[in-house]
């Protein structure tokens, strides 16, 4: 077999493993999945200029309040996607979601609270303050992840 039919053949096979690693569509009605997973990632976009503000020692109180109130907007979304029907790929989530409920509840209400304490440090504009409760929120986000999220 001539080296340039090789070559060719291996760059098709390559393309086609390559185009069959896309990820998987959440086809259900209502596409629950998709859905809280849109919603985390409306989470992430408020959250995450915030320890950019913080991590690059950036922090500016004027911008930062409106990120920490759409945070708190934005947070609820996910959770009502969560449904016993709903562990199926595309999901990231772990079984533990549907088999410990009250622990993933109880994370759920820790972020809750912990992203309350956020927005009232923001409110009060003081760096330190802010510094401390975004910390929190980024410590339940890890809590809830090493056990809910596949990784």
């Amino acid at each position: 077999m001539p080296q340039s039919l090789i070559f060719r053949l291996f760059l098709l096979i390559t393309a086609l493993l390559l185009s069959s690693c896309g990820e998987v569509e959440d086809t259900r009605p209502g596409q629950p999945v998709k859905q809280r997973q849109m919603a985390f990632k409306e989470i992430v976009k408020a959250f995450e200029p915030m320890g950019v503000m913080l991590r690059k020692d950036r922090y500016d109180a004027d911008k930062f309040l409106p990120l920490a109130e759409k945070l708190v907007e934005k947070r609820d979304a996910p959770w009502s996607h969560f449904a016993p029907d709903t562990h199926y790929p595309p999901s990231k989530a772990t079984a533990d979601v549907w088999q410990q409920p009250e622990a993933f509840t109880k994370d759920k209400q820790a972020f809750i609270t912990a992203t309350d304490a956020l927005l009232a440090a923001a409110q009060s504009k003081d760096k330190a303050q802010v510094a401390m409760a975004y910390d929190k929120v980024h410590e339940a986000c890890k809590t809830c992840h090493k056990q809910f999220k596949e990784r």
